[in-house]
């Protein structure tokens, strides 16, 4: 017994009502009570019977002092958590046994990379931080790429890595990490909680810091010991999210410069949208005949199809959309930065002063100017800037609807092209066959690879948060998205595309996908080689292949190992029915594609890149 003070044993027997079909219980507990305020329990549990039933013992005192465990995950319940993604590790399992108990479900996932994955794409989809739980050491070092996909991708997320006892620091402790310098790059906030009693402010804080101004991940230690101590702490309401709104004097210069713009061009991106602001946007364009371009893998933050709509702005840009951006007279970037890959390596914009009329939005203050030097920075959220947006009454320019019907036209000509590639799979068919028979509202993940420009190129997205891409080119990321997705959104479809080597990254979480019920439909696009870097490998080495090639399992037969329905597809006639056969089976499904290598983009062979390069070398 702790503290001195008088303490009582009594044995308790607890039977429970059999007319509930919980079978007959019984249970003898002893119970101690010290001199402060806790209680002590010591159970013991006989069960007759049956159905699962979980007794939940409860106790006539207030037990306010609670573990660093539990407070961890009532402050998580507190702040609205949905879901946490993990892998279990000795070094939080106090969290892990607060969480027995908890409302909010556990996703065990088979590696850290896929579980931050997960997380970052849990924050795309809702805004929101996605959770995700690591050990120390190599756990961390696994979740890493994750973490980096939150930070270039601008999505709130937040990740607890157990850490060593606080008394073994700097003495090399097994698996010893410094969260600070590991993590100071690419986080927005990196912590440790040394005292329990601070849990639910340094949490409350993770949130406001993942979520504001450009969101991004938030990384917070937990030492072993710490999550054991008890401590008494106060409950802190939920976050709120605290939108940006330009000011009225903002607004009236905008109104001018727009007004004054011949050649005006949107271009929309970043994080920190929702269904609401896309449509209050959507409206405003179409109000007054705007051409509007979205930012790298961020296509379904407008309509495809709109008339109003004149391609996306990234890798494998369509020539006519480039030089359209490069010869407006003001472009409007709202909620993105136009980093390295929308800007075309940096060369479609001047740095740090471009030739056009710059009116840059963003969320955060920090990045206006950082870059280009705009004509007019607002320092707004997407959701701020919109809802002003809707208010602005315009005199519009007599061009600006023929130049945004002849966007549209373009960018139509552009996605509704059929290039014949080499071999009997016909890429271009089978995003056609995609096109016109999955569902508007289905989900497309994807990581990185060319095989991922037929799907940009070739899909119209229609509606909001039916896209999850990884703007940083993380290879991997587009099953632990799918997964992800399909947890939120049971309802809907999930379509994760996928290279060979992409796939290979974070292939062991078809067993998530498996273990959890997500019917996502897997698409490899098996080409047999790194592309992307084949592809770079050819224009700068022609002829000197190295470390490209890849040997390839059946992922047909791996899949099927993990219980997924499969099948294999090596011509554009045969993907239509093996899709219908894999949403029929009411499983989880892979479909292998057998690509030809020489196939390495919809308009140039991977022949015709080497063969370019000798001739000019």
């Amino acid at each position: 017994m702790e503290g001195g003070g008088d303490a009582r044993l009594k044995e308790v027997i607890l039977s429970s009502d059999p007319t509930q079909n919980h079978g007959v219980l019984q249970s003898s507990f002893q119970l101690g009570i010290t001199t402060g305020n806790t209680a002590y329990f010591h159970v013991g549990i006989n069960r007759v019977g049956s159905a699962g039933y979980k007794p939940k013992l409860e106790c006539g005192m207030s037990q306010t002092k609670r573990t660093g465990g539990q407070l961890i995950v009532d402050a998580l319940e507190d702040q609205g958590a949905e879901r946490v993604f993990c892998v279990p590790g000795e070094s939080y399992l106090a969290v892990l046994d607060a969480l027995y108990d908890a409302s909010i479900p556990i996703t065990l996932c088979r590696q850290e990379g896929g579980a931050a994955m997960m997380a970052d794409a849990w924050g795309k989809m809702t805004g929101k931080p996605g959770i995700c739980m690591v050990t120390r050491g190599p756990g961390a070092t696994n979740a890493s790429a994750g973490v980096h996909v939150a930070q270039q991708d601008s999505t709130p997320m937040i990740l607890f890595v157990g850490q060593i006892a606080r008394d073994m620091r700097e003495r090399d402790a097994f698996q010893e990490v410094n969260y600070r310098q590991m993590f100071g790059s690419i986080a927005k906030w990196v912590a440790e909680i040394d005292q329990p009693d601070r849990i639910p402010e340094m949490i409350s804080r993770a949130y406001h810091v993942a979520t504001s101004g450009r969101p991004g991940p938030v990384v917070l230690a937990l030492p072993e010991d710490m999550l054991i101590e008890m401590a008494e702490a106060q409950r802190i309401p939920a976050m709120r999210q605290i939108e940006t709104y330009p000011s009225d004097h903002q607004m009236e210069e905008f109104k001018g410069l727009l007004e004054e713009a011949e050649r005006p061009f949107f271009i929309l991106g970043g994080s920190r949208w929702s269904e609401e602001t896309c449509d209050t946007f959507k409206a405003f364009a179409e109000k007054y005949d705007l051409p509007v371009g979205v930012s790298f893998r961020r296509q379904m933050l407008f309509d495809n199809g709109h008339a109003c709509y004149a391609g996306d702005v990234g890798i494998g840009i369509n020539p006519k959309l480039k030089a359209r951006v490069e010869n407006s007279d003001l472009i409007i970037l709202l909620g993105d930065i136009l980093s390295e890959m929308p800007s075309q390596s940096y060369t479609m914009l001047d740095i740090p002063v471009p030739k056009q009329r710059i009116v840059h939005v963003h969320p955060g203050s920090e990045e206006l100017g950082r870059m280009y030097l705009p004509t007019l920075g607002i320092n707004a959220s997407p959701v701020g800037f919109c809802e002003a947006l809707s208010k602005l009454d315009l005199k519009t320019q007599a061009g600006w609807k023929a130049d945004t019907e002849t966007a549209h036209t373009d960018y139509m000509a552009w996605s509704g092209a059929r290039p014949t590639v080499a071999g009997d799979l016909q890429m271009a068919e089978v995003m056609e066959w995609i096109e016109t028979n999955v569902d508007d509202t289905a989900i497309f993940t994807n990581g990185a690879g060319n095989y991922a420009t037929w799907v940009h190129r070739f899909h119209r997205f229609r509606k909001y948060n039916t896209q999850l891409a990884p703007t940083c080119g993380s290879m991997g990321y587009g099953l632990p998205a799918a997964v992800a997705a399909k947890l939120k959104f049971p309802e809907r479809q999930v379509i994760c595309f996928a290279g060979d080597g992409c796939l290979q990254m974070t292939i062991q979480e078809l067993g998530t996908a498996a273990q959890e019920g997500a019917n996502i439909i897997v698409v490899v696009v098996d080409n047999g080689i790194y592309g992307t870097i084949r592809m770079h490998q050819e224009r700068e080495y022609p002829g000197r292949v190295s470390a490209t090639t890849l040997q390839n399992p059946n992922f047909a037969d791996l899949a099927k190992a993990y219980g997924f329905h499969t099948n294999t597809v090596k011509k554009a006639d045969e993907f239509g029915p093996a899709f219908e056969a894999a949403k029929a089976s009411g499983k989880p499904a892979l479909l292998h594609l057998h690509l030809d290598p020489e196939a390495i983009t919809p308009i140039r062979s991977l022949s015709e890149i080497r063969e370019a390069s000798m001739a000019s070398s």
